[in-house]
């Protein structure tokens, strides 16, 4: 492909994209394909001879795009988002071009410089600690995913806790020493944690343990909870090394303890203090959400990332660390090939000893497009159209209480709720009291409704969101929270209005009167259809 063949490919691309993001509402979120369906529409073997550019994109419309789950579009509301922008895509033409395996400052000066940059304005938009910042001892850079940054952290933070254990020691006790340890280490996390935490303690071969989060505790880790499960690996004889704290659960958005284990981490000087805040931690751009910030010079590290709720695309997961010393202490391999006098000296940074990869993509660039073309108040403004979106929503759940219950407050423009058939209320509680009111919730999370089995509510819950997601017009998720299905809905997007938030609540109803037969009853045999799975 010549520069001139490039020209007429690259302006047909960005007609297509363009197309394709103004017209997404108009397409099925979810694709109608069954497994090893592209396998029948693409040779099993390479073609030995070049193909034609306009044969190649034509197959983008006929051969990919019946397969792709629709992220961006606005009816897409499941999971987390993952969003994408225009100065996010043209950052990523120009990283494309501008290609450098930038493991060294010597590589591509301009790729560590503008990471070390955007890292610090980060900072301070986030109004993160100073000590975060590259000009002290710490710093950060943009990885590829948070599960990525865990296990980053997870391996640093046990080589940290065995050079201290074993400092004192000459070199020959030294091995036999840290080999005894690393049969006790231990790291701990809610249960309510994300799975990258546990197949980090698995990549670190250490224990996992999980801190109880349950209903009386709104399914966050308190710092009670975590002082009671340090104490007990204290008496087991086990050596906690890393506690990986949540800004934002995934099933509920909840947010751990921080004052208390913040506190906690004081009394544990050895143990590594991290924060997820993967999804979540977008909100802290708006200031009514940087109070917590207080607390988190508590912690050795933090992680959010761009590439869910904050206009950049995949993959921008920033990663901050109060001591880099932390990880370049563990990750430094410098053979011959890579010895460079600037690296010698001790001047630059070279991103290739802060973790396990070798090379780096230009991350920054997109970063710095989109923080350029939105600036601070535009990404505030967004964060807070998607706040009010869910707000909307869980004001229109909570206006049927005859058909849903809401199971923990809107956190995050997540509303996590499951279905609860009562038409006894039509859209009322008896006595006029609402099931959600915060005076009757046990730390904030709503009482179950007293007259509604769990095991059908799962049941009927889980129906429901399949009959949706199988409709392929909109997509959400469930998940299962301290034994019950609830569904998880949130709509946080570049494409997110108010017009699809209510055709998702729309269909909600629709799909739940018609999969329960309720038009003011509730037949007993179609519920007990729903029940055995007959529906």
């Amino acid at each position: 492909m010549d520069s001139q063949t490039f020209r007429r490919a690259a302006h047909a691309a960005i007609e297509q994209i363009i197309d394709y993001f103004d017209t997404i509402q108009h397409r099925n979120v979810l694709p109608d394909v069954a497994p090893d369906y592209l396998a029948k529409l693409i040779p099993d073997r390479a073609p030995e001879t070049g193909e034609a550019w306009d044969d190649i994109q034509k197959d983008i419309e006929t051969k990919i795009m019946p397969g792709m789950t629709l992220w961006q579009s606005p009816k897409f509301m499941a999971y987390f988002p993952a969003a994408v922008t225009y100065p996010s895509v043209l950052g990523e033409l120009y990283s494309a071009a501008l290609t450098a395996p930038a493991f060294s400052w010597i590589c591509s000066p301009a790729i560590t410089e503008l990471e070390i940059i955007m890292m610090n304005w980060l900072v301070h938009i986030l109004h993160l600690p100073a000590c975060f910042l590259s000009s002290g001892e710490g710093g950060g850079a943009i990885e590829a995913s948070a599960s990525v940054v865990v296990a980053t952290v997870a391996v640093a933070a046990r080589e940290r806790y065995l050079r201290r254990s074993s400092a004192d020691l000459d070199e020959e006790k030294t091995e036999a020493a840290q080999a005894t340890v690393k049969t006790k280490l231990v790291v701990l996390a809610s249960e309510s944690a994300h799975s990258s935490i546990q197949k980090a303690a698995m990549l670190a071969g250490a224990r996992y343990m999980a801190v109880p989060a349950g209903v009386h505790d709104a399914f966050r880790m308190t710092g009670t909870n975590l002082r009671a499960a340090l104490e007990q690996c204290d008496r087991d004889g086990l050596e906690p090394f890393l506690v990986c704290a949540t800004y934002g659960t995934t099933s509920t958005c909840a947010v751990d303890d921080f004052e208390g284990i913040a506190a906690v981490l004081k009394d544990y000087p050895a143990v590594w203090g991290h924060i997820d805040a993967a999804y979540a931690g977008a909100a802290l751009v708006c200031e009514e959400y940087q109070g917590v910030m207080q607390f988190f010079e508590a912690f050795d590290s933090f992680n959010f990332n761009m590439n869910k709720w904050l206009l950049t695309n995949l993959d921008a997961s920033c990663f901050f660390v109060k001591r880099r010393s932390d990880l370049t202490d563990t990750f430094t391999a410098t053979p011959p090939y890579m010895r460079n006098g600037h690296s010698d000296s001790g001047h630059v940074v070279d991103y290739r000893n802060w973790g396990i990869a070798l090379t780096r993509r230009f991350r920054s660039l997109k970063v710095w497009f989109v923080v350029r073309t939105y600036g601070v108040q535009g990404m505030q403004a967004y964060i807070r159209h998607h706040l009010e979106l869910g707000q909307l929503f869980q004001a229109l759940v909570a206006s049927r209480p005859d058909l849903f219950q809401i199971f923990t407050p809107p956190a995050f423009a997540l509303t996590v709720f499951y279905v609860c058939p009562r038409p006894h209320l039509n859209g009322r509680e008896s006595g006029g009291a609402d099931l959600s009111d915060p005076a009757r919730a046990v730390n904030g999370v709503p009482p179950p409704a007293p007259d509604f089995p769990l095991e059908t509510a799962n049941v009927l819950t889980a129906a429901v969101a399949e009959a949706i997601n199988g409709a392929k017009e909109y997509f959400l998720t469930t998940t299962v929270v301290g034994g019950r299905t609830v569904m998880r809905v949130v709509s946080a997007n570049p494409k997110a209005e108010a017009k699809y938030v209510r055709g998702m609540f729309d269909r909600l109803v629709e799909t739940t009167q018609a999969l329960v037969g309720l038009q003011g009853h509730l037949p007993l045999g179609k519920a007990n259809g729903v029940m055995n799975g007959h529906a």
